[in-house]
């Protein structure tokens, strides 16, 4: 049996997907979840686990985050005890604070796997920048950044292949989109794609952590993007092809199936846009 970690999420979700595409036994854990999973409630976690042979693991909000390297260690120990026998853990790339994490995990006797991933294309319509597409203003302390923007899907697919496929354990996997682009091509891509304008403007990171906590999110994102979008992930990787033997899908395809989903309609007055 395979369990997903944050199996509600972009990545977890799609993960679980394809496990029971292929007939296996999956068990979602969130904590919205029966047997419930809360990473703050280490309680939860046996229950969670019990039964499984392997786990694909997130952690929310960011690996990266103050404290969460010690969970990290907890929970492998904890899965250890239950059977399991396998983990893929989804990390940031360029993020040092996510390597403590993923050293835990590789120290933990479990057979591993790493999948590093820079910044997701499915931020922009199924988590925090959802609200500001359909406002058509994307606001963020980015400055002229590029990023290579990665597919959830590709993610899903390296991260099943690494579960249930040979020749994963002991491997960090580096993924990234085909290409870079700046937020003001991804104002550009995103337009061309919904038909109304959706475009870029640079905040100062004091602007945008007020946005975050008008939002309700963690400040501490603020201090992620300044990190991540330093230049270090300016770079493509063969990560996707060298693990699936295809390309990676391309942003603009990316906002084409979802403008064609609807998920960027305009919202009636009235209705919340995050």
């Amino acid at each position: 049996m395979f369990v997903v970690i944050g199996g509600t999420g972009k990545t977890g979700r799609r993960v679980a997907e394809r496990l029971r595409a292929r007939g296996e036994d999956v068990r979602v854990a969130s904590r919205s979840t029966a047997p419930r999973f809360d990473w703050q409630d280490p309680s939860t976690w046996a229950a969670a686990l019990a039964g499984a042979q392997a786990a694909y693991v997130t952690y929310h909000p960011d690996l990266a985050f103050p404290g969460v390297p010690e969970l990290v260690e907890e929970f492998c120990a904890t899965a250890r005890t239950a059977g399991v026998r396998r983990v893929v853990l989804l990390s940031g790339r360029g993020e040092e604070g996510a390597v403590a994490s993923e050293e835990a995990v590789q120290r933990s006797g479990l057979e591993w796997t790493v999948v590093r991933c820079n910044w997701f294309s499915q931020n922009f319509s199924e988590s925090f920048f959802l609200g500001p597409v359909r406002a058509g203003v994307l606001s963020i302390p980015a400055g002229e950044a590029v990023e290579p923007f990665v597919d959830a899907d590709d993610i899903a697919d390296v991260a099943t292949a690494a579960l249930t496929r040979p020749g994963h354990a002991g491997r960090v996997h580096e993924l990234s989109g085909p290409r870079l682009l700046g937020f003001d091509d991804v104002a550009r891509e995103l337009s061309g794609a919904t038909g109304r304008q959706v475009r870029y403007e640079p905040v100062t990171r004091a602007e945008y952590v007020a946005e975050l906590q008008r939002e309700g999110l963690p400040g501490d994102f603020a201090d992620l993007f300044t990190l991540i979008l330093d230049g270090r992930n300016a770079s493509v990787t063969d990560g996707v092809e060298r693990v699936l033997g295809r390309a990676p899908k391309d942003f603009s395809a990316y906002a084409r199936e979802a403008a064609a989903s609807g998920v960027w309609n305009p919202v009636p007055a009235g209705v919340p846009v995050g």
